[in-house]
């Protein structure tokens, strides 16, 4: 009997929300501290959101476990289009290949909305390292093996991975130092406190244009206009290595169509203005809107993908 009264419940609480959306303040849940991509990408997207809809949209941080805690937060929102999720290839393509039990699936539990932009991640140094390109840099590593230190956003995430990568193919020794976020990851790079970091361009750009940071190499396979001079690591140094990450817009699974395709309507409207795809190209974002269809075909390949990047270059948990 409970059981069939929830499910009443349910089906009444979605056909409220397909009715009415959005009937209540929309939170855009960030699965990262202030101060990352993520974190930029939400507070742009929610007070365009706002001003579309005239309903409150807020940014909401939930940090934790690279970004597992938001996710699983999230997909336990079911059929509730009034809790969004910006999701990224750390945590819903190389989470799966490296945390063995996670508490939500990538697909099952989101309704995946569409994907935002596509990000490469540029390798930026203190600005006290001796080396000015690739090549020095990775001299310098292979002359103090262990000696640099590099930092991620925390173990298993993107820049974590990404970095793995560049050391597996350049043969150099770093000291990886796990932080919680890209926001204290950035800042203990200006702040002296490691010496090399991996970071997707829109937080890392910034620090390169105010100097706080150089910028070595760009991981895409293309040099990226907001610094036309940074060349590609594949040019630079690396054959073959190219890594571009992407950030998303999610709900949870069950969501009402006709939400989904107001949702959707309303983020591809956004990204069409003028401001704001000059805003994301100044920070070296591509916009890429896509359709749900595509962006679940998206993130099942990348599954395929990083699972077997995870496994050649041995990242693990640590």
């Amino acid at each position: 009997m409970l059981r069939v009264l929830l499910l009443a419940l349910a089906v009444v609480s979605q056909q409220a929300w397909s009715q009415a959306f959005p009937s209540k303040t929309v939170r855009i849940v960030i699965p990262f501290p202030p101060g990352g991509t993520s974190d930029i990408l939400a507070r742009t997207l929610a007070q365009k959101l706002t001003d579309e809809w005239g309903q409150q949209v807020i940014a909401e941080n939930r940090p934790g476990a690279a970004g597992n805690v938001a996710c699983e937060y999230v997909a336990r929102q079911r059929g509730d289009p009034h809790v969004l999720l910006i999701n990224t290839v750390g945590t819903h393509a190389i989470n799966p290949a490296i945390y063995p039990n996670l508490p939500f699936d990538p697909i099952r539990d989101f309704t995946l909305i569409t994907n935002l932009v596509n990000l490469p991640t540029l390798l930026i140094v203190h600005p006290s390292v001796p080396a000015q390109n690739a090549q020095e840099l990775i001299a310098l590593a292979k002359s103090k093996p262990g000696a640099l230190k590099y930092s991620s956003a925390g173990s298993g995430s993107q820049p974590h991975l990404t970095a793995e990568i560049f050391r597996s193919m350049a043969g150099v020794d770093l000291l990886h130092v796990p932080y919680k976020g890209a926001g204290p990851q950035l800042l203990a790079l200006i702040s002296g406190e490691v010496d090399v970091t991996f970071a997707t361009a829109p937080a890392a750009v910034p620090l390169v244009k105010n100097r706080q940071a150089r910028a070595i190499a760009v991981t895409s396979d293309q040099r990226v206009s907001a610094l036309p001079d940074v060349p590609t690591l594949n040019e630079a140094a690396l054959p073959g290595y190219v890594a571009v990450g992407w950030n998303g817009l999610v709900a949870p699974a069950g969501i009402p169509k006709s939400a989904l395709d107001k949702i959707h309507a309303a983020v591809a409207k956004i990204y069409q203005m003028p401001d704001m795809r000059e805003r994301l190209v100044s920070l070296a974002a591509e916009p890429a809107i896509s359709t749900p269809e595509e962006f679940t075909a998206l993130v099942k390949s990348e599954l395929v993908k990083w699972a077997k990047a995870v496994k050649d270059s041995g990242a693990k948990l640590e």
